[in-house]
């Protein structure tokens, strides 16, 4: 029966001459550079958290926008159709309420990024408190599959909120 070689023990680190033949291996804990970042990202997480518990949502599902001094959307003026991150705003201000339903009525996609903002709050400020290698496990999530996946969703929200905007679809 062969044996288990995950529960193998790393050999000792070489000492002297052949030490610097010897592999590196990966710090235990995040750098001081990792857990900066980490602050960072905490921070700008929670910048935006606190921005959309500031919102009031608009209950139209989109709009929620202008009460941060923005124009009203241009593209829902024009072609009375939706842009692609329409109701984004409105999705975040209902999820940092507590309205995880209504943030997903809003905008699907939007909901999806306040949770992951929420996520990133919490395992920044962790990594940066503690030196946890979370953020490396993270960054190890931005592939190119990710990245397609994202973009798929995206766009399945942005058809949703063709299909459920006033006067389109039903």
């Amino acid at each position: 029966m062969p044996r288990d070689q995950s529960f193998e023990r790393e050999p000792l680190p070489a000492v002297g001459a052949d030490a610097a033949d010897a592999p590196r291996r990966q710090p235990l804990r995040a750098t001081a550079r990792e857990r900066a970042a980490g602050a960072v990202v905490a921070l700008g997480a929670l910048a935006v958290l606190v921005v959309a518990a500031w919102l009031r949502p608009d209950p139209s599902g989109h709009g929620t926008h202008e009460q941060l001094g923005m124009l009203p959307c241009t593209w829902a003026a024009v072609l009375d159709k939706p842009c692609p991150t329409c109701g984004m705003t409105t999705s975040f201000a209902y999820a940092a309420h507590g309205d995880l339903l209504g943030a997903v009525a809003a905008q699907p996609f939007g909901a999806l990024l306040a949770l992951m903002t929420a996520a990133a709050f919490w395992g920044g400020l962790h990594v940066a408190a503690t030196g946890s290698m979370l953020g490396r496990l993270a960054g190890r999530l931005f592939t190119a599959r990710a990245m397609w996946l994202a973009g798929g969703l995206a766009l399945a929200a942005w058809a949703y909120k063709i299909a459920t905007w006033p006067g389109v679809g039903g």
